[in-house]
């Protein structure tokens, strides 16, 4: 089943219509696509005359035990209407979708915990609850 969901969705990147382009990307090419895919693992990559490129590697890990699961990298670029190169790289396993591209925001610096909950939390802690008697 896993299997099939990567190759379908290689097929839809590849049968996508890009009718509503104009210009040069309407007329952009396959130049490069290379897919393989087994029962616990499969990889492609695929590039285009216009400087689309992806390439992505999945295998399953676990195999057999309740927390089988697949794990990929992979990365794509593609250059923005504006010239700029876009490339993003990831991640996705266990602990989530992780991509890392210099075009994407970036967390605020965590910020220190204020003085008043610091004083509450060490109230709490050593004036604990007092145990009711049934």
């Amino acid at each position: 089943m896993k299997s099939f969901v990567a190759l379908f969705a290689i097929v839809a990147v590849v049968a996508a219509d890009v009718s509503h382009l104009k210009g040069t990307e309407a007329d952009a090419v396959i130049v490069k696509q290379n897919a393989d895919v087994l029962p616990d693992q499969y990889s492609y990559e695929y590039e285009t005359s216009n400087g689309i490129a992806a390439q992505e590697r999945g295998a399953l890990k676990n195999v057999g035990r309740e927390d089988e699961a697949i794990e990929v990298q992979g990365s794509n670029s593609y250059r923005a209407p504006g010239g700029e190169q876009i490339a993003i790289s990831y991640i996705a396993d266990e602990n989530g979708y992780q991509p890392q591209g210099a075009h994407l925001p970036t967390p605020p610096a965590p910020q220190p915990i204020p003085d008043y909950i610091l004083r509450a939390i060490e109230y709490i802690r050593t004036h604990p609850p007092k145990q009711e008697k049934p």
